[in-house]
């Protein structure tokens, strides 16, 4: 039996040059006017931020996008990202990801099967204790309408700490998902203890791996999943730089393993990220663990009166987060100019009805 490959339609654009599909896309962009916002994420290439009407985290931007007037709301990120906008938009707004194909290996680390079977499990075997789920903001929109309907929340990497807290003050544990190291990490920033918490395998199928004792006594189970670019940083790359920068701040992303985050001098979100660079004396040396095409574009931004590097110079960006390039931009915006509405991403009513339940709750917070 063969398989038929189907080509994205942005394959016809693959001869062009830089300069054609640049002035091809912008032509595009200036005829859709304010019926278009774009939205981009601080991962995306420069090809395409070029573009970008705003930029910032998952959040910021689909926030950003309902509270627009645009008709049209284009997101240069991923899957769930675009899903988070829809679940926000407004009645009338149109959410469209210029590549479906874009995903997360993060968000794809926990789905809604695997999630209710370690719901159930983790019930059974913790009774007479208030279980809490939380999701970051880096999972599919069913995850967060499974939070929203039992009573969890949602969380960002710059609002986790106070997520969990809220939590605690719901329930006596708290089940994070999908990234061990996150939760991990806010989990050690609160004082409790890691060998007191749980990492639930969704690979194994009795009680995730689990040693049944300690998990009927966990304050917190987390989701054994990873952001594969956050994982590639070492304390090696730290000490490295820290022999030929004796001066050096070493700032990284919490989705970064605890041993990497001790061994740094601050850990924040993209947006802290962004913000500490700037806030950082004149001459300062900063190394960054975060992905490249972010880091890069500070360390222009920065030159010459800071010098901000990456990590780790070679590692490859987010792979699925890159399949957004120009050519495939030039043709979704060139779709749009002529009337058709390519990849909408619409999130089924009751998943949506949830999901903001969870938003809304994290958002209450703020």
């Amino acid at each position: 039996m063969s398989t038929t490959l189907t080509m994205h339609p942005a394959e016809a654009y693959a001869d062009l040059s830089v300069d054609e599909l640049r002035e091809r896309a912008w032509t595009a962009r200036r005829e859709l006017g304010s019926r278009l916002v774009v939205l981009g994420h601080h991962y995306q290439k420069d090809e395409v931020i070029e573009f970008a009407d705003v930029t910032g985290d998952s959040f910021k931007l689909a926030k950003l996008g309902a509270e627009s007037d645009a008709e049209l709301i284009l997101f240069l990120g991923v899957y769930f990202m675009a899903e988070s906008a829809d679940v926000l938009a407004r009645p009338g707004q149109t959410v469209v990801l210029p590549d479906l194909s874009a995903g997360c290996h993060l968000a794809e680390c926990a789905d809604i099967y695997t999630v209710q079977d370690a719901w159930d499990q983790a019930t059974a075997a913790m009774p007479g204790r208030r279980i809490i789920p939380i999701t970051y903001m880096n999972s599919d929109a069913v995850l967060k309408a499974f939070c929203g309907e039992r009573g969890g929340a949602v969380c960002t990497s710059g609002n986790a700490d106070t997520v969990f807290e809220w939590a605690y003050e719901q329930g006596d544990a708290v089940l994070f998902f999908p990234d061990e190291h996150l939760g991990r990490n806010v989990g050690c920033d609160r004082g409790i203890d890691e060998r007191a918490m749980a990492v639930w395998n969704p690979l194994l199928p009795e009680l995730g791996g689990c040693d049944p004792a300690r998990l009927a006594e966990s304050p917190l189970i987390l989701w054994k999943g990873f952001c594969n670019v956050h994982t590639k940083f070492t304390v090696e790359q730290i000490e490295r730089h820290r022999a030929a920068h004796p001066d050096l701040t070493v700032i990284v992303h919490p989705e970064c393993p605890r041993p990497v985050v001790l061994a740094a001098d601050e850990a924040g979100s993209t947006e802290y990220i962004i913000r500490r660079c700037a806030e950082l004396p004149e001459g300062s040396s900063v190394a960054v663990g975060t992905d490249w095409n972010l880091v890069n574009r500070l360390r222009d931004h920065h030159a010459p009166t800071r010098n901000v590097f990456p990590l780790l110079e070679d590692i490859c960006p987010c792979v699925t987060m890159n399949r957004i390039d120009l050519p495939k931009l030039t043709w979704c915006l060139e779709e749009l100019a002529g009337g058709e509405t390519p990849n909408v991403i619409s999130v089924d009513d009751e998943v949506t009805r949830w999901a903001k339940v969870a938003l809304d709750r994290m958002l209450a917070l703020a």
